[in-house]
């Protein structure tokens, strides 16, 4: 039960780093296939941003 609550706040912390620092505030193209697209780029530069800062 308490692993779970945790992993309420880690992905709270993404989504919010995603809005916040990466200034995400809504999609831009339009349909599932684009919008799948889009947010898997966002999420890609995420986690390179992650792991840019692991290795520095």
């Amino acid at each position: 039960m308490a692993h779970r609550k945790q992993r309420c706040w880690d992905v709270e912390a993404v989504f919010g780093n995603i809005k916040h620092n990466m200034n995400f505030k809504r999609f831009v193209l339009r349909g599932l296939e684009k919008v799948e697209t889009e947010i898997g780029r966002i999420t890609m530069a995420h986690n390179l941003k992650k792991v840019t800062f692991a290795i520095f």
